[in-house]
């Protein structure tokens, strides 16, 4: 069948509806801290607590389209089916049906829905070992549904069971995964050589232990089905860039370019790229914990993406600002259904790629000269010392200190000196390269060695009084100026505090004075300081604001000042508002790009 992306997302989610299940959309790209990684990777991390037996304030039965990211791709893509950004179709059962149920619906789903043959699916399913048994279960329904024995395998733990690496207490088990023929018109197609992975069923029936597994009180069904995966397959093509997730963006590059993508070679790997990137850029950027291009954490990846897209639009003959045109039609052709956010922040989204395109743009020439340079310094050091030495073995090393001259000088993340030099046969010594940058922290050090949490070096009367100012200010700014202002950082002593926030421009005369008096009017109100613990979950559920989302746990600190600032902190903080003063801001200035400071002081009242 053909079928849109757009016609996917719904019949999938009008599927498991139909089933009783409840749609509970898509959450944040960016990783809220609580499972240790930057970004979500898969559809079923966000909902992990409740896979271990936290109720959901929604019911047992729920699904949605998730989107997710992996960074190992990045290297990868180029390719007709890597991606940075994709998503995952999932629907879960906590502690409600099992594997009948669910073997029947994916069956139903899959013939019914999607039209394909149950006389060519396939179907693995674990083998059993020493620690778990053979899930004869699984196979008996899948036999009663209709599917061939002969089409149905056991496989090892490698293949058909499923958990989380180095972990314990998490919910583990088998897994039911299903396969179709790629060329859904071979005759007797041979599995596994002629078959592609559709789908996967796990039962979480497990948990891990320090020495095994245990039963779950309550067991779990996680179905995971790749959104883009899916889609290609259906639709009967092998190139995920030929998917109407891409074609538009493909044809709008054919036509900047004057290239032809079907003609492959580096100017189709080039398309590639810069769609994947430019796309991935647009979800972060346009993300409700949207982030923006920097060199440290989730914002370094966002800047890699974004400087490799502008390098191969370069090697395409085209302007960076194709990413501003390619951003256009994913907002608004082809995720304007489903990630509605991204209209809303189109302005913010395009702004930000305009400005890191220029960024990259007024060094990218200089700092390919430097590249050069190295370059050819090795060739020169190789024939002098060849002429001299016969058996002289060539270098094809570029130095640490080198590459990070290129970093911090000309805004070449070490990837894309990585990328540059294996284009010449070279490497690069990022050992080398992470001892410079070490260096280099340790130079630019100002921070005294002692700092406490919350950006204080004390945790006086004063620093305090600074502390719960910072909160006032982040309220305020988000009123004033955006609410997709927030918190980069803080430096708070006993005679001022320095704050860094997002933003990208100066602030007015106007708008500085705003800021300062609806602080100074928060103050005034003489406004309880409330403090209450609850779950991460609970927080966010009440807005409770997260500025640095990956030192929260499972159970978080709250402070709340009326409904005008709530925030998730470790504190120190003030009773009232009244105590602190008067604000007034002494400074505003650039930080680095995209973040400004921020540098205010409290007067006696």
């Amino acid at each position: 069948m053909k079928i849109t992306s757009k016609e996917l997302r719904q019949k999938w989610i009008a599927f498991y509806e139909s089933k009783g299940h409840v749609d509970v959309g898509a959450v944040s790209l960016i990783g809220d801290g609580s499972t240790g990684v930057m970004f979500n990777v898969a559809g079923m991390q966000p909902l992990m607590p409740y896979l271990l037996g936290k109720p959901h304030p929604l019911g047992k039965r729920l699904c949605n389209v998730q989107g997710c990211m992996r960074t190992v791709d990045i290297d990868s893509v180029g390719d007709a089916s890597h991606f940075t950004f994709f998503e995952m179709m999932g629907n879960w059962s906590l502690g409600d049906y099992f594997k009948k149920e669910k073997t029947a619906w994916t069956f139903e789903l899959l013939t019914k829905v999607f039209g394909l043959e149950k006389d060519k699916l396939c179907a693995t399913v674990f083998e059993g070992d020493g620690s778990a048994p053979r899930d004869t279960e699984t196979a008996g329904y899948l036999e009663k549904l209709g599917i061939r024995p002969d089409h149905i395998f056991f496989l090892p733990k490698g293949d058909n069971w499923w958990e989380l690496e180095g972990t314990v207490g998490t919910p583990c088990g088998p897994d039911n995964e299903w396969f179709y023929p790629l060329d859904r018109n071979k005759k007797n197609p041979v599995f596994p050589d002629d078959y592609v992975e559709i789908g996967n069923d796990v039962y979480m029936q497990y948990k891990k232990t320090a020495t095994g597994y245990e039963p779950l009180e309550n067991k779990n069904v996680d179905t995971g089905f790749g959104f883009d995966r899916m889609l290609l397959f259906l639709n009967g093509l092998s190139d995920g860039y030929k998917t109407d997730l891409f074609l538009p963006v493909i044809e709008k590059l054919e036509a900047l370019s004057g290239r032809r993508y079907d003609d492959g070679g580096e100017a189709q790997k080039a398309m590639r790229i810069i769609a994947d990137h430019t796309r991935t850029a647009v979800m972060l950027i346009g993300d409700e914990q949207g982030i923006v291009p920097s060199n440290t954490g989730a914002g370094y990846i966002l800047r890699r993406l974004m400087r490799r897209a502008i390098r191969y639009c370069k090697s395409l003959g085209i302007s960076s600002d194709a990413m501003i045109a390619l951003s256009e039609i994913f907002i608004e052709k082809i995720y304007d259904e489903a990630y509605p956010l991204l209209k809303e922040k189109k302005g913010y989204i395009q702004d930000e790629l305009k400005k890191e395109a220029e960024r990259f743009e007024a060094t990218l020439a200089q700092g390919m000269k430097e590249f050069e340079k190295c370059v050819n310094g090795l060739e020169r050091k190789n024939a002098f010392m060849a002429q001299s030495n016969p058996s002289y073995i060539k270098e094809t090393v570029i130095g640490g200190k080198q590459a990070f001259r290129l970093y911090d000088t000309y805004g070449f993340p070490l990837e894309l000196t990585e990328e540059l030099a294996a284009e010449h046969g070279l490497t690069v010594d990022s050992v080398g390269f992470e001892a410079a940058f070490k260096e280099h922290q340790e130079k630019s050090r100002v921070l005294p060695t002692g700092q406490f949490k919350g950006g204080l070096e004390s945790h006086s009367e004063k620093a305090t009084a600074y502390h719960t100012a910072t909160h006032l200010l982040n309220a305020a700014l988000k009123q004033i100026l955006s609410p997709d202002c927030n918190q980069k950082g803080s430096n708070i002593t006993d005679e001022r505090m320095r704050f860094d926030f997002n933003f990208p421009r100066p602030m007015t005369e106007e708008e500085i004075k705003a800021v300062e008096a609806l602080v100074n009017e928060k103050i005034r109100e003489d406004i309880p300081v409330v403090f209450k613990e609850m779950s991460l979950e609970e927080a966010r559920a009440q807005n409770f604001v997260g500025v640095f989302d990956s030192k929260y746990g499972e159970t978080v600190k709250t402070y709340s000042i009326g409904e005008f600032s709530k925030e998730m902190c470790g504190g120190p903080h003030v009773k009232h508002t009244g105590e602190l003063g008067t604000f007034k801001i002494a400074k505003e200035q650039s930080s680095s790009a995209g973040i400004r400071r921020i540098k205010a002081v409290l007067e006696d009242k």
